[in-house]
């Protein structure tokens, strides 16, 4: 199976004092006081930017869309039901093949883990949700459109997610 394998790593604290980013989501997220609920993931850098609303986390794609050609959006994560809390966002170089193959893995860093319970895949790309790392144990998919409950299976249990 040829796929690219992206690590998110390193803690979205850290990430954010490296890039200048604004205040980022603690590990647990939902937390009244937090102002950064909203994180783009770049699949190419493995770099995370979080936010305090949508609008900023889509402003920052969109401004950085103009910078880097070819960056397309594929996938948004939601930490619950219908498409509400916070959201992560994987955008990267290209739209998926459709090859029967996973095109891109993530491994979620660690304040994202467990917290999956819908589904928005963009740019032509299938999500596939894991519980362990490396794509590892059962998964669950392919959400080929906006699914606003991942059900029973793999709510709240994500640890890597593969587009395919």
């Amino acid at each position: 199976m040829r796929h690219r394998k992206l690590r998110a790593g390193l803690s979205v604290v850290a990430l954010s004092l490296l890039a200048g980013t604004p205040a980022v989501a603690g590990a647990q997220g939902g937390d009244a006081g937090e102002t950064a609920r909203h994180c783009n993931f770049d699949a190419r850098t493995g770099q995370q930017r979080c936010f305090g609303s949508v609008q900023e986390a889509t402003a920052d794609v969109r401004a950085r869309s103009g910078v880097r050609a070819g960056e397309i959006t594929q996938a948004t994560l939601f930490d619950e039901k219908d498409f509400g809390g916070a959201s992560f966002t994987v955008y990267g170089d290209g739209l998926c093949e459709k090859n029967d193959q996973v095109d891109y893995q993530i491994n979620l860093p660690e304040d994202w883990q467990n917290r999956v319970s819908s589904v928005q895949p963009w740019g032509d790309c299938w999500i596939w949700l894991y519980p362990e790392p490396d794509l590892g144990g059962d998964r669950d998919g392919p959400f080929k459109e906006n699914t606003g409950d991942v059900g029973e299976l793999m709510n709240d249990r994500t640890r890597s997610v593969g587009l395919s």
